[in-house]
């Protein structure tokens, strides 16, 4: 699949993941400090909407946030009160958007003010926002794909610290990415790379877990 796709077919599994979600666990915290599974859902949308309109202004640079990050912060935590369905409704609307606004792009490598990127990275940014954050909802095993499995660890190395060749092994799989004392953690995929990203992992991590750096 293409990455358009990959990205896309993220939101089809969050759709199906929050397809029986009630009032009532819209509103009990998220695997986030400080977020209920409301603000997760909130923000999901608001990042779909945001970067559609990467693609709705092809050619031209303009804010993920009209108005910036107070914006983002103000829009997440009134939309976090909706209800199951309302979230669902505002969920689909954000991805038809996307989609239609996706459709539309003539030039992927087209620059955008989002990362000082290209419409490409806004792809997969999309991918990596669903993907991660379909897990910080905390509604059961969220499983990721080899592909989002490399694709994470790649960007994500930049959260090694310096001077740190750190060693991911899964099984017949293994990742290395920095540069200098090595150390080897061993775990399955997923609980790699949801450590890799911030996240507390599943099962258990062999290995001395290093602190990374923030997100990059």
């Amino acid at each position: 699949m293409t990455i358009q796709e990959n990205a896309l077919d993220a939101h089809r599994g969050l759709a199906a993941l929050i397809e029986d979600l009630t009032d009532e666990q819209v509103a009990e915290p998220s695997a986030l400090p400080g977020w209920t599974r409301g603000h997760v859902l909130a923000h999901l949308a608001g990042v779909t909407v945001g970067l559609a309109g990467q693609a709705e202004h092809e050619g031209t640079r303009v804010e993920v946030y009209p108005g910036g990050r107070p914006a983002r912060d103000a829009a997440i935590e009134a939309g976090a009160g909706r209800s199951a369905a309302e979230h669902r409704a505002v969920l689909a609307d954000a991805v038809e958007r996307l989609t239609k606004a996706w459709a539309g792009v003539r030039d992927w490598e087209t620059p955008v003010l989002y990362r000082d990127g290209t419409l490409t990275g806004t792809a997969y940014a999309l991918w990596r926002e669903v993907e991660i954050h379909a897990r910080d909802l905390d509604l059961g095993p969220v499983t990721w794909s080899p592909e989002f499995h490399a694709h994470a660890v790649d960007f994500l190395a930049a959260r090694v610290p310096d001077g740190t060749r750190l060693v991911l092994v899964a099984g017949d799989r293994e990742w290395t990415i920095g540069e200098g004392a090595e150390i080897r953690l061993t775990g399955s995929p997923d609980d790699l790379v949801a450590w890799l990203a911030g996240r507390e992992p599943a099962g258990a991590i062999s290995g001395e877990l290093p602190e990374l750096k923030p997100w990059p």
